[in-house]
């Protein structure tokens, strides 16, 4: 465990911190550590487009960022600039079959109490990272909002159950099929709740805003929102607050807000790839990490691209091991976007369990199943207990996760049972 911490923080904090030094001394200058060639050819964040990014291999296009990170790192010449109005940030409150209910960032508390049993349960809200002209992001928005329809419907599905076997009950009729069915439906975990999708992803409409979003002031301002929510008696417990990308940033200076402000903490906060933060103000701590809720874990799709190599949660999953990109992913966006994809697919009734994770010290050692401690299932059903770096196996394509048969992880665990 210990060796995979200092071996992400080696590579990123460890240069920083010289960076830092250094720079203030005079003694570092970008030509230190990039030759004339590489250093001309790093472009200017104007020069970035969405579109050229996704149009470039994964390798070409993570050096990309890689270059722009390291230079602001060391010159310091990134100050984050651009935080959205809230009347151009576009809010859906996603209904139970699926229609949006579409509104802004200013007045969509006020649409969402309007809403029909709106804060009964657990209420999902995600802001999003990148734009949706990005087809990649496109489709992970449209899988997690499809995964939460089916979630949330299944509550329903479970009432209906009880109500027929009660009606059942009360009258003389053989009801035996149908108690069974229903307790088929009462075996299944509840599954309810409502689901906000704050668009900040749309307001990035180019790499420049990216990279000099305010993360900060930009999560005071979701922060302010959550705080009226719960002013209108939704309890901070029951809030879940996803961040995509450089989001997950903005969900943990939300998270800071609130507790700041109300003394409470959110439930828990989900990073989906949280994003190098390209720009920030010198002596300013910021970026999503463990304390921003009671419960926070990330997971790290493009670690040495778009994402970042530090760890950000109480615990952080690291698919295939710390990479430029998941399996599957042909570009940086593709890259980010999997995150999603695997968080949507863990919310599907029946997923709950698709990626089993292990601590390791490499992708090497969970190969070889000897992993060590408690096993943990990345996504949506995480045990809240857990803490620490967890690594898992992937696939290129739907599913994406390798839930193990049942025998095979038997056989693991009573191996190590043996062990000890």
């Amino acid at each position: 465990m210990m060796s995979l911490r200092l071996c992400l923080l080696a590579t990123c904090l460890l240069v920083a911190a010289h960076a830092s030094k250094d720079a203030a001394n005079g003694q570092l200058k970008p030509t230190k550590w990039l030759t004339a060639s590489e250093l001309e050819n790093v472009p200017s964040l104007n020069d970035i487009t969405w579109e050229r990014l996704e149009n470039q291999p994964l390798e070409q296009g993570a050096k990309v960022i890689e270059k722009i990170y390291h230079v602001g790192q060391i010159k310091h010449d990134l100050t984050p600039s651009f935080v959205p109005s809230p009347s151009n940030v576009p809010v859906w409150i996603v209904k139970s079959n699926g229609q949006k209910v579409e509104c802004k960032l200013n007045n969509y508390v006020e649409m969402a109490k309007a809403q029909p049993g709106f804060g009964e349960d657990e209420v999902t809200i995600v802001l999003t990272g990148l734009p949706q002209s990005s087809p990649a992001q496109k489709k992970a928005m449209r899988k997690l909002i499809q995964a939460y329809v089916q979630k949330n419907n299944l509550q329903q599905l479970q009432k209906n159950a009880q109500e027929q076997q009660q009606q059942l009950k009360s009258s003389d009729y053989d009801y035996t099929s149908s108690e069974e069915a229903a307790d088929q439906w009462k075996s299944t975990k509840a599954a309810s709740g409502d689901l906000i999708i704050i668009d900040l992803g749309s307001t990035l409409t180019n790499f420049k805003r990216y990279a000099m979003l305010d993360v900060q002031n930009t999560g005071a301002m979701i922060g302010q929102s959550l705080i009226d929510l719960t002013n209108k008696g939704v309890p901070q417990e029951i809030i879940h607050l996803i961040g995509q990308g450089i989001s997950a940033h903005v969900a943990g200076a939300a998270g800071n807000k609130y507790t700041a402000q109300t003394g409470h903490k959110l439930r828990r906060i989900t990073g989906l790839d949280p994003a190098k933060v390209l720009s920030k103000r010198p002596q300013v701590l910021g970026g999503l990490s463990r304390g921003d809720a009671d419960f926070v874990d990330a997971i790290h799709t493009s670690t040495f691209a778009m994402g970042t190599p530090i760890r950000c949660g109480d615990v952080d999953f690291y698919p295939n091991g710390p990479s430029t990109g998941v399996p599957g992913s042909e570009n940086v966006i593709e890259a980010v976007a999997r995150a999603t994809r695997y968080f949507a697919e863990s919310v599907r009734p029946g997923s709950e369990r698709n990626f089993p994770a292990v601590p390791a010290n490499s992708l090497k050692q969970y190969k070889e199943q000897d992993g060590f401690g408690k096993r943990a299932y990345m996504g949506l059903q995480i045990d809240y207990d857990l803490r620490g770096d967890y690594i898992l196996e992937v696939n290129a394509k739907s599913p994406f996760g390798q839930r193990s048969p049942a025998h095979k992880q038997a056989a693991y665990h009573g191996m190590h049972h043996a062990q000890n």
